[in-house]
């Protein structure tokens, strides 16, 4: 009886994508790619969103740890306000960036009165809006391999004598990698692909703040045929990664 409504589930998430390689003009794709702006789009998207991967690995980690083995009170309304961004509209999400760490901001005027540090329609501005979409990918995902790691060789490791830091360096990263690379892999995912955020707090810059989506929106607007074929070279990066690194991370590095 699940058979259909799984055939409609799988027709729902690959025909939409089928439509975009059956109208892709492959005539014209190396003459579309092969040119300045695509380049620069594509290059800028690539460094902005592994540099927020960084970040969310840097922060998301011992986030996640403090969720899952730490005990506080309110821990559940911390985590509640951690997987909001995944539910917030990422214009939304911009808008409060921009409130945040906007030169009328609440952090960014003293940023701006006490550094000379403005934010806001940078480039780092694109890598703060795709880390805040980001992190939430990250850390739902390795407080879940915590959750589910085998606390036991942590507790042999302490009768013998190890501290707390070389546990969790020796003992606790290597049993949740596998969670950690998923959660980079859907981080880096999630950066490359942000829209809303980006455009609202980091503008439309070329080769400043001009990602490969917001190429692609403003494609769509004067040549629909080169913003399908950025399109197709987004997709393209997108199921390379996940392919490139499934095998590695997800499986620990072994079988199919």
């Amino acid at each position: 009886m699940l058979w259909l409504p799984a055939a409609l589930a799988l027709a729902f998430l690959v025909l939409p994508l089928l439509a975009l390689l059956l109208r892709t003009p492959w005539h014209t794709v190396p003459d579309l790619l092969l040119t300045e702006e695509v380049g620069r789009a594509l290059r800028l998207s690539l460094v902005c969103a592994t540099s927020a991967t960084g970040i969310c690995l840097v922060l998301g980690v011992p986030l996640a740890w403090v969720l899952a083995r730490a005990r506080f009170p309110g821990r559940s309304l911390v985590r509640a306000l951690v997987t909001v961004p995944l539910v917030l509209p990422p214009v939304v999400g911009g808008v409060a960036l921009l409130l945040l760490l906007g030169r009328r901001g609440v952090l960014g005027s003293h940023l701006d009165r006490w550094f000379g540090i403005s934010l806001p329609f940078t480039t780092s501005a694109v890598v703060v809006a795709e880390a805040f979409v980001a992190l939430p990918f990250l850390v739902v995902a390795v407080e879940g391999a915590l959750r589910g790691a085998d606390r036991r060789y942590e507790d042999a490791a302490a009768t013998l004598g190890a501290s707390r830091l070389t546990i969790f360096r020796r003992v606790t990263l290597p049993l949740v990698l596998p969670g950690v690379g998923a959660g980079a892999v859907l981080c880096f995912a999630r950066a490359l692909g942000e829209f809303g955020a980006t455009i609202t707090f980091a503008g439309s810059y070329p080769g400043v703040t001009r990602t490969m989506p917001l190429e692609v929106y403003l494609a769509l607007e004067t040549d629909p045929d080169r913003a399908v074929v950025l399109s197709l070279l987004l997709l393209a990066v997108s199921v390379a990664v996940l392919v490139g690194l499934r095998d590695r991370w997800l499986t620990g590095g072994g079988g199919p």
